[in-house]
């Protein structure tokens, strides 16, 4: 069992690791909100067929209309902004801003009538981690007078400020029992809302369809069958044999891996700075976990919602 465990372990290490970089090729030549729509939507559809199939019951109406909250929340406002901030910001730079969504998650969790709120030790390894995304992102790039696009920075930010939200929300959301049932309602859910801001935006009246490349292809067929399903099947297996806290060190490594991976395949840099912060922001959310009053408790449905 413990071999298993590791090898699923690993499997999502690399796997959620590699979707930012997935996202980056997919996005060179597909529209960013088009491209993540078409993900989930395959995705989704493919998650709830095999769980109809395997006798699980499928979502209430209210459960539905919880679904499309979740989804909104983290898949449209999560991951299509991400999605539409690669465009110009390297994706090691957009995995460790997206490594810093328990800090958002703690203070959403804080705001919210009856939750839970942090102690001493939980807002020192707020205020750590928020140095660490200030020096990460740079103070010329709050001026707009160094490398990073202002508006992707403010994008992939704002992006963690919706994933935090639908993170607690969904801890108290009518959700099906069956996790995979409801990942793929939210994937549902969520591609909707996707295709509509991709009309609405005008995206594909400027998308040429003959100019996808191979390589963007690749990357969303990546990101569909095994970002999506390989990520959240390993992901929701060792939720069930695994301790919770083991599991959750996907939150650590993901960004790393990325940042590496970008690295190597997409000749990103990564000088003395990006390494510093990525220590401080990794570290602070680690520190946060260990000290958060409410421990564990919650950690399965926050956690579960918060890979690419």
């Amino acid at each position: 069992m413990k071999i298993k465990i590791w090898i699923a372990l690993l499997a999502l290490y690399i796997v959620w690791g590699s979707t930012y970089l997935a996202i980056r090729f997919a996005v060179e030549s597909i529209p960013p909100f088009f491209h993540a729509g078409i993900r989930f939507l395959v995705s989704g559809i493919i998650l709830l067929a095999w769980q109809r199939a395997a006798g699980q019951s499928m979502p209430t109406r209210r459960q539905w209309r919880s679904l499309a909250i979740v989804g909104s929340l983290l898949l449209l406002g999560g991951n299509g902004l991400v999605s539409w901030a690669e465009q110009t910001i390297p994706s090691g730079i957009a995995a460790l801003i997206i490594g810093a969504i328990p800090l958002f998650i703690v203070v959403a969790e804080a705001f919210r009538p009856g939750g839970v709120k942090p102690n001493g030790w939980t807002i020192l390894g707020l205020a750590v981690g928020f140095i660490g995304i200030f020096i990460l992102i740079g103070p010329g790039e709050l001026t707009g007078s160094s490398g990073l696009n202002l508006f992707g920075v403010g994008a992939l930010l704002l992006a963690c400020l919706f994933w935090a939200l639908g993170s607690v929300y969904s801890k108290h959301a009518d959700l099906p029992k069956s996790s995979l049932v409801s990942t793929g309602g939210q994937m549902l859910m969520g591609s909707a809302g996707l295709f509509i801001v991709s009309v609405v935006s005008g995206e594909l009246t400027r998308w040429d369809v003959s100019t996808v490349t191979g390589k963007s292809m690749l990357g969303l067929v990546y990101l569909i069958f095994v970002g999506s399903l390989i990520g959240f099947v390993a992901y929701g297996w060792l939720l069930q044999n695994a301790p919770i806290s083991l599991a959750a060190t996907y939150a650590y490594v993901n960004p790393i891996v990325a940042a590496l991976l970008g690295h190597w395949f997409a000749d990103e840099s990564l000088g003395p700075r990006v390494w510093t912060a990525a220590a401080i922001i990794v570290g602070s959310v680690i520190f946060i976990n260990k000290s958060r009053p409410d421990g564990q408790a919650g950690a399965k449905k926050v956690e579960a919602t918060v890979g690419e």
